[in-house]
């Protein structure tokens, strides 16, 4: 499939958000500094940097720490660990039963026999980086998640968007247009993923330059000490 076919706002430009859909610095008509409503001047306001996230512990090494808090007899192999704004998921892969009737008991009986390890750890995890912890299992491919969080997300869409997810309701692909919305943006993730993750690695070495450059809130000049 060509993923210009696919996408629902028009002719695909060079960035994947569309010529008229990218997000927008400021206020509701896209000026302004971003200091958002009841922000005071000099104010910063989300994640440091300008990158409009709200301020969470850094999470850059949770992927080691579960990977070094996990009983080694827990999974088959390397669990996975994906960690966003909100949420941490681990993922971990349990030996196939003989037959596919045996699949739901041995994850019933995983998730029975864990339950209190795993409430420690999350509980853990949840101090340390300010997110909760979701767990899923993994057998022969297919994935099965425990109770994992999902978050609203407020967004005001003009006409032309509204009608796309309600095409997509009334072909019966969604069931409403929270629905519609985040098959959207799925089907998007798919088509856009090498993108996406470029964009996440130079955030990342942006931070990290930031990280090793100096402090200048702690950084004086002789013209400011006084005998």
């Amino acid at each position: 499939m060509n993923p210009h076919d696919t996408f629902p706002f028009g002719e695909r430009p060079s960035s994947p958000f569309g010529r008229g859909d990218a997000p927008r610095r400021g206020g509701p008509h896209g000026h302004g500094h971003g200091r958002g409503r009841g922000a005071k001047r000099g104010e910063r306001v989300g994640r440091p940097g300008g990158w409009q996230q709200k301020d969470v512990p850094d999470a850059g090494d949770a992927e080691q720490w579960f990977l070094g808090r996990l009983p080694d007899d827990w999974f088959d192999g390397t669990a996975t660990v994906e960690v966003d704004r909100e949420e941490i998921v681990v993922i971990g892969e349990l030996n196939a039963p003989e037959s596919d009737a045996g699949v739901e008991g041995r994850i019933a009986r995983f998730r029975e026999s864990t339950r209190d390890d795993r409430m420690r750890i999350a509980d853990e995890a949840e101090a340390r980086y300010g997110r909760k912890v979701a767990w899923g299992v993994t057998i022969d491919g297919d994935t099965t998640l425990f109770t994992h969080l999902a978050v609203p997300v407020m967004t005001r869409l003009r006409q032309p968007e509204r009608k796309v997810l309600d095409t997509l309701v009334d072909a019966g692909v969604a069931r409403s247009r929270a629905d519609a919305l985040a098959w959207a943006v799925r089907l998007t993730g798919d088509h856009i993923d090498p993108w996406l993750a470029e964009l996440r690695e130079a955030m990342a070495k942006v931070d990290d330059l930031r990280a090793q450059g100096p402090d200048v809130r702690n950084t004086h000049t002789q013209d400011d000490e006084t005998d």
